[in-house]
């Protein structure tokens, strides 16, 4: 009986590995639909009300859920009473990284901002992480460091064909300062004080504070009208399950494995398959200059994320 456990074991593990080791990939290929998703949802609704009908998706489908699972909220080791400390800290990195990014990206290309310009700015992420752990004690050795500007020259290479001074305005530039703020803070911010939390109440309380965060900002500057069109369904219903509940809990989990530098990296290759996605879906052009930065992005990752 125990050889016949040990082999089940065996055989677990492998099938455990791959799933690892893919987790990031599959991760980037999620994340990366977020500009198709954007093209095709926002001539339907604006930014800051598709984001909440996005963040509300979510807790339709995950309160449930949790209820009926009985997942309680976080609580005090070796207690039962809720850390309220911890509530507060898985909601401020839930604002920080779905309505802070995601608004400010959103809004800036609402505003006209080119979307290879938007994937410029906040493709700067991993090299601002990577400086402010490195204040937090982080360690980057060389390889990192020459993988993460590996990264930020290929991605400028993929978006350079893109780049106008169309749509770039201090208000453009200012929301899409913001959306590259609120994700580096954030990815850290969760590592450092948030880094392990269940992940299905852990969703409820980020998209909650999240979907907070969107009302005043639809009542002061959105008429809130939504034309329910096929594709704004489709935009929609894609955006809740793959984006928001399929991508964001892979980039809980590798948040919760690997250290923030490692995870930001991935960015990186966030512009280059974006690229070769509205390249399959729209025809829009994918020169050699961009195959090239793609490469050199994955080049860059790779030194970043090895072990």
């Amino acid at each position: 009986m125990s050889e016949l456990i040990e082999s089940g074991r065996s055989a677990a593990r492998p099938r455990a590995t791959l799933w690892v080791a893919s987790m990031p990939w599959l991760f980037v290929l999620i994340w990366s639909t977020g500009f198709i998703v954007a093209k095709y949802g926002m001539p339907y609704a604006e930014p800051m009300t598709f984001l909440f009908l996005r963040f509300a998706g979510v807790l339709v489908l995950m309160v449930p859920f949790v209820v009926l699972a009985r997942v309680p909220l976080p609580r005090v080791t070796g207690s039962t009473a809720t850390d309220w400390r911890a509530v507060g800290h898985i909601a401020v990195a839930g604002l920080l990284l779905q309505a802070g990014y995601l608004g400010g990206v959103w809004a800036a290309i609402k505003l006209g901002m080119p979307a290879g310009v938007s994937a410029l700015i906040v493709g700067m992420q991993p090299i601002l992480t990577a400086l402010i752990a490195t204040r937090m004690g982080e360690r980057i050795g060389a390889r990192q460091w020459l993988g993460l500007l590996l990264g930020i020259a290929g991605v400028a290479l993929v978006v350079a064909n893109k780049l106008g001074a169309s749509g770039l305005t201090p208000a453009t530039l200012a929301l899409a300062a913001g959306a590259l703020f609120s994700i580096t803070v954030g990815t850290v911010y969760q590592r450092h004080f948030c880094p392990v939390f269940d992940l299905r109440m852990g969703s409820v309380i980020q998209f909650a504070a999240a979907a907070l965060a969107c009302v005043p900002f639809m009542f002061l500057f959105e008429t809130r009208e939504v034309q329910w069109t096929a594709a704004m369904l489709g935009a929609l219903a894609w955006s809740v399950v793959a984006l928001s509940i399929g991508a964001i809990s892979l980039l809980f989990l590798l948040i919760r494995q690997g250290a923030a530098t490692k995870v930001s990296s991935l960015m990186y290759l966030t512009p280059p398959t974006t690229a070769v996605m509205a390249w399959l879906l729209f025809g829009e052009r994918f020169p050699p200059l961009a195959a090239a930065g793609m490469v050199l992005a994955a080049l860059g990752v790779a030194l970043v994320i090895r072990r």
